[in-house]
């Protein structure tokens, strides 16, 4: 029965902690890519130390396998320390920007009204179209992009999430 429910795909948060070095982000994401695992989301920045960058990776699959890629990218010789934060308690947050056709007075005043209700912002207004700028937990960013779909959304681009370890735990 243990045996099962480790082996059930789920959403996977790792953050990995690596030298700020050329070739770093495509070993590390070959790693996964050889283990046949499609990466859901990937976001890539520079720490507090300029040394050092932080992946913070988003993977679907079983914690056994998950483990083992754990323990495969130890091995590379940039990564510093790697975290599954899938029972951690986080903040999570990702940053979307959305191109919604809106060539009428009618759509753009309910496009407003849904801006307001999900705290984004307009950032671009055009004679066709608004580009509206969202942040949040995904499943908000999930649910204002299945709304805004009825509109028509003509471009769209999302940043991967973001996440730290609530309270005063440290990566």
């Amino acid at each position: 029965m243990v045996t099962e429910l480790l082996d059930t795909p789920m959403k996977h948060t790792i953050s990995v902690l690596v030298e700020n070095r050329p070739g770093v982000l495509a070993r590390t994401a070959g790693l996964f890519s050889r283990r046949g695992f499609n990466i859901d989301s990937l976001t890539v920045s520079t720490t507090e130390d300029p040394n050092t960058s932080r992946m913070t990776i988003v993977v679907d699959g079983p914690a056994t396998i998950l483990e083992q890629i754990g323990k495969q990218l130890y091995k590379l010789v940039d990564v510093i320390k790697v975290m599954d934060h899938t029972e951690d308690q986080i903040v999570s947050r990702e940053l979307t920007l959305v191109k919604v056709h809106a060539a009428d007075s009618v759509k753009r005043a309910e496009l407003m009204q849904i801006v307001d209700i999900f705290r984004a912002k307009i950032v671009d207004l055009g004679d066709k179209t608004i580009i509206i700028e969202a942040t949040g937990a995904s499943d908000k960013i999930d649910a204002l992009e299945r709304l805004l779909d009825g509109y028509g959304i003509k471009e769209m681009v999302r940043s991967g999430r973001v996440v730290l370890v609530r309270g005063s735990k440290t990566t």
